[in-house]
């Protein structure tokens, strides 16, 4: 019998380890600031239990970092956020940011918890998940009594279950078209709420950023997320399905930046590298051949988009290389 001791970390452990301490990295910076700011006391309490969260988490993978004797990632520090900057989105803005990202949370841990063998990181995962699960919750009844809360469209319940029978099913260019399957629905929305969010955090990052380059390459992200708002809310509309969306989640009138343009960089390709692996998800469940269509097209937007995110990110020595695999052929002495 092995010990826990001697148990090397997978490779699948080590990624998502990895990425873990990226991401809360720089959720400590981004909340950090977000409580220098929150005024609203039923939103400032969340946001304090966030960061709470986000620093318990750094120092649980710094104890498995270092028991492993694995370089720690540089990640990110105290020079990439600057609490005296002013106020740069509102406080429902903070509630709406961490619903989302919260959400995102327990579907990444939930992969990586499926890709856990060792005991201390199956655990480690475990009490994220738990985390998440937790904060989704706080999020969710201070926007549900605040009157904030965003639903999904209401639909009737069927009254007996029935098959596909005819082809027609998948049209959805020309002749009659099916009403949309709940499936289609939940992706049309979820897309809609998570490009609203995107657009408001790009629209604030590109009007502070240092570099004109970043600042350019972030306002064209909040055009792309813009459209695809449009996109999906059209959509909705044409089938009779509300687009709500957040009202008040607004920006400022700030130039100055509370964070470093690496931060923010990383900040929207890791939004952008979200909404590639959300799409495909939408782009498997929607059977109507105009949603597939639109998918695809939107995917390809998006990927090349976190393509020049990452080049821009080389080009300034901002871009934290991930783990990987030794090239023993480069070692050979040969």
């Amino acid at each position: 019998m092995q010990s826990e001791n001697n148990i090397k970390l997978t490779s699948a452990e080590i990624s998502q380890l990895w990425s873990a301490y990226m991401n809360d990295s720089l959720s400590i910076c981004v909340l950090t600031y977000f409580l220098e700011k929150a005024e609203d006391p039923e939103i400032r309490p969340v946001v304090e239990f966030a960061l709470e969260l986000a620093h318990a988490h750094v120092k649980k993978l710094i104890l498995i970092f270092n028991r492993e004797k694995f370089p720690i990632p540089y990640g990110f520090k105290e020079e990439d956020v600057d609490i005296t900057a002013p106020r740069l989105f509102s406080d429902p803005y903070f509630l709406y940011y961490l619903q989302q990202w919260s959400s995102i949370g327990l579907e990444a841990y939930g992969i990586s918890l499926s890709l856990a063998t060792r005991s201390d990181v199956f655990q480690y995962f475990s009490e994220c998940i738990d985390d998440s699960k937790n904060l989704l919750k706080k999020t969710g009844n201070v926007l549900l009594s605040k009157g904030l809360y965003i639903r999904a469209p209401y639909v009737t319940i069927p009254e007996k279950v029935d098959f596909i029978r005819k082809q027609s099913f998948l049209t959805g260019w020309f002749g009659e078209r099916r009403s949309f399957t709940t499936l289609e629905i939940t992706n049309l929305y979820a897309n809609l709420q998570r490009n609203v969010l995107a657009m408001t955090t790009f629209t604030g990052f590109s009007q502070v950023a240092k570099s004109k380059e970043v600042g350019r390459f972030i306002a064209r992200g909040k055009e792309i997320a813009s459209k695809h708002i449009d996109i999906y809310s059209s959509v909705l509309n044409e089938n009779d399905l509300p687009a709500s969306v957040p009202w008040d989640i607004q920006v400022s009138n700030s130039t100055v930046s509370p964070f470093s343009d690496k931060l923010m960089m990383f900040h929207v390709n890791a939004l952008a590298a979200g909404a590639i692996g959300y799409y495909g998800t939408s782009l498997s469940t929607s059977s109507r051949r105009d949603l597939s269509t639109n998918y695809l097209r939107i995917l390809g937007e998006v990927l090349k988009y976190t393509e020049d995110a990452a080049n821009i990110m080389i080009d300034y020595g901002w871009m934290e290389q991930p783990p990987k695999l030794v090239d023993h052929d480069k070692l050979a002495n040969t």
